[in-house]
């Protein structure tokens, strides 16, 4: 149940390099979108393309977890490019990121939603939800709560990681697909810099989340 034929678990394609983070997370965020994110478990293969993404930028956007300084917390976006940066919201869910920019500039792009393309039993068990159509995909990867349960991403287990090795379980891949047309709108959720269009979308694709008018 995927809906990019093009898709095969033998073309899994080549980690993305560290220097493909190492820039402007605007930028990393638009090129994300397409790219897979891959999770090892046992051995199977949890496979999900980039739909959603948002960019943070540290020091210039007040919505930035980084914008105040490095805490405990943040201090994974202070790193080097290309390192998950796990955090806990609302009390009920992780949020996955990736760190951008050189080392010390502290920005990051958000995973807001995925495509589940293989290994949707364990998703479905992970997320404790019943697939029984093609619509009822959207309920495993649609959201960033959502996504991160699917890929059973948490603080403990994944913040840190490098997500530029496959020897990792846990890393982002490109296989060489490449979004027909992609969107920015205003980011969701938040009320600093919310003006700003840093929110990027494969418009059209049904596995985007919240406001599904997107000009």
């Amino acid at each position: 149940m995927n809906l990019h034929r093009s898709f095969s678990m033998s073309a899994l394609g080549t980690p993305l390099p560290r220097a493909f983070f190492n820039r402007d997370s605007r930028v990393v965020g638009r090129e994300l979108l397409g790219k897979l994110l891959i999770r090892r478990e046992g051995r199977k293969k949890l496979v999900g393309r980039i739909v959603e993404v948002e960019a943070y930028l540290g020091k210039a956007d007040p919505a930035a977890h980084s914008f105040g300084g490095p805490t405990p917390r943040n201090l994974v976006m202070f790193g080097p490019p290309g390192f998950a940066y796990v955090y806990f919201i609302y009390g009920n869910h992780y949020c996955l990121n990736v760190s951008c920019q050189p080392e010390g500039n502290a920005a990051a792009v958000l995973f807001r939603a995925l495509e589940p393309l293989a290994g949707i039993k364990e998703m479905a068990r992970a997320r404790g939800v019943t697939v029984k159509n093609p619509r009822d995909l959207r309920r495993l990867t649609s959201g960033p709560g959502r996504m991160a349960e699917a890929f059973d991403v948490t603080r403990e287990r994944d913040n840190g990681k490098d997500l530029t090795s496959s020897r990792s379980d846990l890393w982002l891949a490109d296989d060489g697909f490449v979004p027909g047309q992609i969107a920015a709108t205003k980011r969701i959720g938040i009320t600093k810099a919310a003006d700003r269009e840093w929110r990027y979308v494969i418009p059209g694709n049904p596995f985007v989340s919240g406001p599904k008018k997107i000009r």
